[in-house]
């Protein structure tokens, strides 16, 4: 009799205990680092970050549950212009010798409907600073040649430059960052 009710407790306790959320790497290859930045006050400029990293767990029936970190190289911004590319890499803007990478890292994450709202820490020129971004989930799936699972994020924020001490040419430069990150990751 105690044999059956330890093996009774031992299935409640199991099925009482929640999962846990799964591990995704971000698959840089299918992901996206997209920034936009005025220029001149007349024009919108777009580039990219052509490295992106990082891991997610993610957990759909228990969003809370979820974090984020990622990691962008700051010496793979492109600007489609190698002489504007180094001047970026520069001291003047990203100093990538010094900072080399570009990183978040999330605290907290809430279910907003169809949406996550992310609370996490961005660090950039070594300067570390608490956003909230949303981010919404653009799909789940299994990969048709792998038939890995993978789940789909984009979210769009703003970020004052100066704020991270980036403040070469605020004025002709706009003084806020636009990035759109669009992560496709795969289950470990």
């Amino acid at each position: 009799m105690k044999q059956r009710v330890l093996v009774f407790g031992l299935c409640v306790i199991l099925l009482a205990t929640p999962a846990l959320a799964a591990t995704y790497k971000i698959d840089g290859v299918h992901s996206s680092a997209v920034y936009k930045v005025t220029h001149f006050n007349v024009s919108n400029f777009y580039g990219t970050f052509n490295e992106i990293a990082g891991t997610i767990e993610y957990d759909s029936d228990n969003i809370g549950a979820s974090s984020i970190e990622i990691s962008i190289n700051a010496a793979s911004v492109d600007s489609r212009a190698g002489r504007r590319d180094n001047h970026l890499k520069s001291p003047d803007f990203l100093n990538v010798k010094q900072f080399p990478k570009i990183t978040f890292k999330s605290k907290s994450v809430e279910s907003k409907g169809e949406a996550m709202e992310i609370t996490g820490e961005l660090t950039l020129l070594g300067v570390s600073r608490e956003i909230t971004i949303t981010a919404e989930i653009t799909g789940e799936g299994k990969n048709p040649r792998s038939g890995d699972e993978m789940v789909g994020f984009e979210a769009r924020f703003t970020v004052d430059r100066t704020a991270h001490d980036m403040n070469f040419m605020v004025g002709p430069v706009g003084k806020e960052i636009e990035f759109l990150i669009s992560l496709e990751a795969t289950k470990k």
